[in-house]
């Protein structure tokens, strides 16, 4: 790297690391372990601690996906220089931080994907219509699938014709299905990423000794049959062992349910919301072999573990008393939908918002326990207005000073 550019690359790395900050004091570090503190299974400085490290080993082994599709994915024909990953990271980070000190509810996907495209466009780029489409479409259909999930499973949780010693342990038997078949960094066959499914079944198939290619039919594909066998073997043990949890003290087996899930919601997380902070710096360390894209995604994580340990305990705290209203059963509602959006936009590498996330998915939650009518439409209104203004003001601050300064 030429030296006359290393102290605007330092200058970015700065601004990245406080976005990272931002990132994990927010919604990120705040949203998943808030239903558990609401519910008195955790302590709030514990929850932050917590969040924090499970928000740093996502960023690490789930990271590249959204990282790359921010940094590379969202404009088409230029390269932001350095100059301009400032100004999208100190866009994005200034107006979370405002959002946070003011207590509107900011999006920081869409401060920052707004911001990217801004900056992009100003300097004579173009928009990519098949990831645009894409992101627009997740943004849009997260509000009606996360909340209508939530209320499916909020209206079935207290009948008394679904005994919970069955419907919960199925929840996670799902969740766990879904864990098993997610991408991890360093679990592929060479350092690659590759899925627990997959690699229990490489184990077993070494230990076996067998050499078969057997595949079984799976909703009309045809799938390896050990990857298979391995996620029905893991759901199944998760299940059991829920099952045996909840029947024996369905008190605090739902609150280790709860505290499970919003493990996994933080881990998440940390795999989507890492991307906003660093994905903007990939294209500049491009040339430079010597920073694998893991250090960076390693320096986004410490940045939102920062954040989740000095300033999310006070965001966990305001959050839990608006979930201590939906119980146990209502939170576990809406933080599993929360982790498996939140699983597929690592996969598809769509950034997305934890606030919108959450949000739907605990009105979605609150609307079974009281009717449509316990929600508030002109909160719900404001919300998604102040949703809409974090993509639209980052989009144009972008856009003016990119102009103006470049």
């Amino acid at each position: 790297m030429d030296p006359t550019t290393i102290l605007p690359v330092v200058a970015a790395a700065i601004a990245s690391l406080f976005m990272a900050w931002v990132i994990g004091a927010g919604s990120s570090g705040a949203t998943p372990f808030a239903p558990a503190v609401g519910a008195d299974a955790i302590a709030t400085m514990r929850a932050a601690f917590v969040v924090g490290i499970l928000g740093f080993a996502g960023a690490v082994t789930q990271g590249g996906n959204v990282s790359a599709a921010v940094g590379r994915g969202l404009v088409d024909g230029v390269t932001l220089p350095v100059a301009g990953v400032i100004i999208v990271l100190l866009v994005g980070a200034g107006l979370m931080a405002i959002g946070i000190r003011t207590g509107y509810p900011i999006a920081t996907a869409f401060t920052v994907t707004g911001s990217v495209i801004g900056v992009g466009l100003a300097l004579g780029g173009t928009p990519v219509p098949s990831t645009s489409l894409e992101i627009g479409a997740v943004w849009l259909l997260t509000p009606v699938v996360g909340g209508g999930i939530a209320f499916a499973i909020a209206s079935v949780l207290p009948r008394p014709d679904v005994p919970e010693s069955w419907s919960i342990p199925l929840l996670v038997a799902i969740v766990g299905a879904v864990l098993a078949n997610v991408g991890f960094a360093f679990l592929g066959p060479t350092g690659d990423s590759g899925s627990i499914a997959a690699a229990v079944a490489g184990v077993l198939r070494e230990w076996v000794g067998s050499r078969g290619a057997a595949s079984v039919l799976v909703g009309g594909a045809t799938l390896p049959l050990g990857p298979v066998a391995a996620t029905v073997g893991i759901a199944t043990a998760l299940a059991a062992l829920v099952r045996w949890d909840v029947s024996r003290d369905e008190t605090g087996g739902l609150r280790r349910v709860l505290l499970g899930l919003g493990a996994l919601v933080a881990f998440s997380a940390g795999g989507s919301q890492v991307g906003l902070a660093v994905g903007p710096l990939l294209p500049l360390f491009d040339a430079v072999e010597s920073v694998p894209t893991v250090a960076i995604l390693v320096g986004g994580g410490l940045g939102i573990l920062v954040g989740s340990w000095t300033g999310a305990p006070r965001m966990i705290g305001s959050l839990a008393r608006e979930y201590s209203s939906l119980g146990p059963r209502r939170s576990i509602a809406a933080l599993v939908p929360s982790f498996l959006i939140a699983q597929l936009a690592v996969l598809l590498g769509v950034p997305v918002s934890f606030n919108e996330i959450v949000v739907s998915a605990m009105v979605g939650s609150g609307a079974a326990v009281g009717g449509w009518n316990a929600v508030d439409p002109r909160k719900i209104g404001f919300t998604i207005l102040a949703w809409i203004a974090s993509f639209a003001v980052a989009f144009l601050l972008g856009y003016g000073i990119a102009l103006a300064a470049i």
